[in-house]
């Protein structure tokens, strides 16, 4: 391992040479704060960096192993988080403006179980404002880019993450996934990306933008890293309404697991046109990867597919108008100033401190809930909702897992598709279903596209059956072995 730089090992390697004390949490800490001195200024994917404070938390690190043993299984490891997750005494944006000074009160529990494990934290990444995007381009903080090719998009919303772990500047972090924004990223910057089963992970303290559709994930370089990660951060939150109570598995053992045996489920309308030909290439040979080991490959129908990305676009917009009233210029954030009374406050503020993609969304969403519209719209969405997770348990009933691209298309270049919505959305056709069922699923790196840039699979799974996608996405991993890290000339 020694002959690897630092930058490049497995956050699990990084774990136990700090714990076996081969390095010091110091060391590791500085090497990555320089690798993010050299990398940020080309992609952008930290809106915050914090030196001293994660030297002081990686010294604290060291003087706790040497005086009884380590917090948890991420002492000392340098790690960071989207700019989502509240973190008290560190501003926290959501990439807006009009949170660009808000500094929270209280951590996130996700924030908390990250501390608690003894992970030093590098900083806040750079994210679509408030979450609303495929391309990390709506940011106020301005757009993060693809460490392999710095003229694309690095995936969205949780784009920083993605180009920061990609990069080699954390060894891994943690985004949330609304329509896709931890899965379609990692696909892009080929890491490996998990959205945990809705109710997995606490959604308290972190940002909402749709509440029934937010769930918190690792992103990391390997599937083993993102496991260790999602056991942290999974389990039970009483702060959390919607938090489910049920045991948190070993992630990392279902990562060493056989897929002998394994039905993988191969959706007919996942397949269809629109999918980019080594895109197509590529999955399939995570297939046959699979296949290889034992696994067997069923075809199968999904057939409410076609009606999800309006359905998503219907109850996202919707959920978002309401969550975002909050942002008044009252009680915390951006406010105007000038204004003559309060009803111009709130007007000039919001229309100030909201980008363009925020602002349409809001009035989608808005529409879609007034008088007359309402069952029109999204009365109507949530019943469409339904007949998509009925979809997902009747092919649960025949299989295992469920094998997809996650992107239709590797990277595309930055500002392709900025004016054109429509377009943009489409980026998220096959991972919005996955949430609309509240299912888990991953994206694992499977293949480079003929300009080099990264393809990922998308694994979908049972409620609360993580470990079945861990299990398929490691087998992936290991038959077909890509680079971790991206090249610097990028």
């Amino acid at each position: 391992m020694a002959a690897i730089p630092v930058h490049e090992w497995t956050l699990l390697d990084a774990a136990r040479a700090v714990r076996e004390r081969e390095v010091s949490s110091r060391e590791l800490t500085r090497a990555l704060l320089e690798r993010i001195d050299r990398m940020n200024p080309r992609i952008n994917a930290y809106i915050t960096i914090l030196p001293e404070q994660a030297m002081r938390e990686a010294a604290a690190r060291d003087e706790e192993l040497a005086a009884g043993g380590a917090r948890g299984p991420l002492h000392g490891v340098p790690v960071a988080l989207k700019d989502i997750f509240c973190t008290k005494g560190i501003r926290t944006t959501c990439g807006s403006r009009i949170l660009h000074d808000f500094d929270p009160p209280y951590d996130a529990t996700v924030t908390g179980k990250i501390r608690e494990a003894g992970a030093v934290l590098l900083g806040k990444q750079n994210m679509d404002e408030f979450a609303m995007g495929s391309s990390t381009e709506t940011s106020w903080f301005g757009p993060a880019r693809n460490p392999w090719a710095t003229d694309r998009i690095p995936g969205g919303s949780s784009g920083g993450t993605a180009a920061a772990v990609a990069a080699g500047t954390c060894f891994a972090g943690v985004g949330t996934d609304t329509g896709g924004s931890i899965r379609q990223p990692a696909s892009l910057c080929g890491v490996v990306g998990v959205k945990p089963t809705y109710g997995r992970v606490s959604r308290y303290g972190m940002i909402a933008f749709a509440s029934s559709l937010d769930q918190g994930g690792p992103i990391a370089r390997t599937v083993p890293d993102a496991a260790a990660v999602l056991g942290v951060i999974a389990g039970h939150d009483r702060r959390d309404s919607t938090s489910v109570d049920v045991p948190v598995p070993d992630y990392l053992a279902a990562t060493g697991r056989s897929v002998k045996g394994m039905r993988v489920g191969l959706p007919r309308e996942y397949f269809a046109g629109g999918l980019d030909a080594s895109v197509r290439t590529a999955v399939e040979k995570a297939l046959g990867a699979l296949v290889s080991l034992g696994a067997e490959g069923v075809e199968i129908s999904l057939p409410h597919t076609e009606y999800a990305l309006s359905t998503y676009y219907i109850i996202g917009p919707a959920e978002a108008s309401s969550n975002l009233a909050r942002y008044d210029g009252v009680r915390y954030g951006y406010r105007t100033e000038g204004a003559k009374g309060l009803i111009e406050m709130m007007s000039r503020t919001r229309g100030e401190g909201f980008g363009a993609e925020v602002k349409r969304r809001i009035m989608i969403g808005t529409y879609a809930l007034s008088a007359g519209y309402y069952e029109a719209y999204y009365g109507k969405a949530q019943k469409v909702r339904t007949l998509l997770r009925r979809d997902f348990q009747e092919a649960f009933a025949g299989v295992d897992v469920i094998l997809t691209p996650t992107a239709p298309t590797p990277a595309f270049r930055i500002g392709e598709k900025v004016d054109d919505p429509l377009t943009m959305y489409l980026s998220d056709i096959y991972t919005i279903p996955c949430n609309l069922a509240g299912i888990p699923g991953i994206s694992v790196p499977c293949g480079m596209s003929p300009d080099g840039l990264p393809i990922g699979a998308q694994l979908l799974g049972r409620h609360f059956d993580e470990e079945a996608i861990l299990a398929a996405a490691a087998a992936i991993e290991r038959e077909i072995p890509l680079p971790r890290v991206a090249p610097e000339e990028g």
